[in-house]
């Protein structure tokens, strides 16, 4: 029986049974360790008893441990590619929009020329008055000078007639003068526009009634118009219509 250095006595002869301590000149054989590994790990763990999981880091190449890199912190995580999401459910589509509606320009005469109204004094159909007779012809007499007068045709509506500040009529042709034509009603008649560009003439219900081409219209009546006809009102005024 072995007797260790602190006295006791021990079965043993390397180590003492009762305290541990080396017996004699006992010696440790180290223990083999694979290169990189703490003491006491197992082969192919990572310090600490962990082992390492799969793969290794792709900056530095040391085995990940985890999910930072030991060497150079690389996050192995941020590197994986993003879970699969999934798709939201379809949307069903908008409704159809109406199709915009089609601007249709302003109707034009077919050849694009504007109309025009030409004022004159007629000699002939002032004869023609004063053959006819009547209460005031004898007293209306022919004016010696009367320039022609151009209107261009606008808008939708051009009223012909002699102005009064009191009833406030201001129609577009204005034939107050001078000279004057006495026969000329205040509203006499109206030229109105035509949703193909054309003109027609209605006498709203003058006084001494109108005249297109020599007959006599009706009043409240729309009549066309055409380039060159001429319409008659008064003792003698003549409106001759042009197109182009």
């Amino acid at each position: 029986m072995a007797t260790c250095p602190s006295g006791h006595e021990s079965a043993s002869d390397d180590y003492c049974d009762v305290c541990g301590t080396l017996i004699g000149s006992a010696v440790l054989t180290p223990f083999a360790q694979a290169p990189g590994s703490m003491p006491g790990a197992a082969p192919g763990q990572a310090p600490g008893g962990v082992s390492p999981a799969e793969g290794a880091c792709p900056r530095c190449g040391v085995p990940r441990v985890g999910q930072f890199c030991e060497s150079c912190g690389f996050d192995f995580n941020a590197a994986r590619p993003p879970d699969p999401q999934t798709a939201p459910p379809p949307q069903p589509a908008p409704p159809p929009q109406p199709a915009p509606p089609r601007l249709v320009p302003s109707a034009q005469p077919a050849n694009g020329a504007a109309w025009t109204v030409v004022v004159t004094a007629d000699r002939a159909y002032y004869d023609s008055v004063q053959d006819a007779g009547g209460p005031d012809a004898a007293a209306i007499g022919f004016p010696a000078y009367c320039p022609e007068r151009r209107f261009r045709l606008a808008g939708t509506e051009v009223r012909v007639g002699r102005r009064s500040e009191s009833r406030g009529i201001h129609p577009e042709i204005d034939l107050t003068g001078p000279p004057a034509d006495p026969g000329v009603s205040r509203l006499h008649v109206v030229l109105v526009a035509a949703p193909d560009g054309s003109w027609s003439v209605v006498d709203p219900g003058s006084a001494n009634g109108t005249l297109v081409n020599g007959d006599e219209i009706p009043a409240g009546e729309t009549v066309s118009l055409r380039d060159g006809d001429v319409i008659h009102l008064g003792a003698w005024t003549a409106l001759t219509v042009t197109s182009g």
